[in-house]
């Protein structure tokens, strides 16, 4: 994986994750909010060991674009884990 790529993924991983830890935090979502802990801590490593090289454009838009994408999509994706952990807690 390049390195723009790698900082793409790890920037949208960890706003993703931030995203839903406050509304899972925020809904009172305990078990989901223990879990996002972990992918947050897991994107930052990725994040703190790749970007403290040397960066060239492209490098920098994947890290600037990573972040808008994932709240976007954790937004949307939020509801529907909700219902999901809701489904399994019935069955």
């Amino acid at each position: 994986m390049t390195t723009a790529a790698l900082l793409f993924c790890s920037t949208f991983a960890v706003v993703f994750a931030l995203g839903l830890q406050s509304l899972n935090v925020n809904g009172g979502h305990k078990a989901m909010a223990f879990v996002t802990s972990f992918a947050i801590g897991i994107s930052n490593l990725v994040l703190f060991k790749v970007l403290p090289g040397p960066t060239d454009a492209l490098q920098i838009a994947a890290y600037l674009v990573g972040g808008p994408v994932g709240i976007i999509c954790s937004m949307h994706a939020h509801p529907h884990l909700v219902r999901l952990l809701k489904r399994n807690k019935q069955a």
